[in-house]
């Protein structure tokens, strides 16, 4: 009993720590990288649709991404969803493909960056302690109910507490990591 209820707290957090990661890589860092493009919807045929599953999406430079739709006639659509997502690049379309140009960033911007990030952070190590936290209640609850013994809750107790110090530990790493490569000119 206690293992399943280590197992679905470990793949709990681990989806947090994902989550996180995939916030991470759609963050502009003032190089290009597909990532940027990734919450970007198009409105294709009445459906909201992710740029990447309607084009293809490469870096030929670090400040410029090549967005080559499948069907050329979404090309404006794509331009269109772009350039309404406001994500401070410039959209140039050439022939059958856009070009879109990612500026340097200011030093100024660069801080608000890590400010999202670090507040970003907090948001899911509170959401790593919630699920900690619901683990803690199960196993006092399975306590309760006599189903497990109290040595069981409370070295499972120490287990959750280790697993939780681990995904914290991940996600500061992951932070530091995506802070450095923002504020990295």
């Amino acid at each position: 009993m206690v293992k399943d209820i280590l197992s679905d707290t470990e793949s709990k957090m681990t989806k947090t720590v994902e989550s996180f990661e995939r916030d991470l890589s759609s963050m502009r860092a003032g190089r290009a990288h597909p990532g940027l493009l990734e919450k970007i919807l198009v409105d294709y045929y009445g459906a909201m649709t992710p740029v990447q599953h309607i084009a293809a999406i490469s870096v030929p430079e670090p400040r410029m991404l090549i967005v080559q739709p499948f069907d050329p006639g979404t090309l404006s659509l794509i331009e269109k969803a772009i350039v309404k997502a406001d994500i401070g690049v410039s959209v140039r379309a050439d022939g059958a493909m856009l070009r879109v140009n990612v500026p340097a960033l200011t030093e100024e911007r660069r801080k608000d960056l890590v400010k999202q990030l670090r507040r970003r952070l907090e948001e899911e190590k509170v959401a790593i302690r919630n699920i900690r936290r619901d683990a803690l209640e199960t196993l006092k609850d399975e306590q309760r109910d006599h189903t497990i013994t109290e040595d069981d809750e409370h070295r499972g107790q120490g287990d959750v507490q280790k697993l939780t110090d681990r995904f914290i530990k991940d996600l500061d790493t992951l932070a530091d990591h995506r802070e450095k490569d923002i504020l990295t000119p």
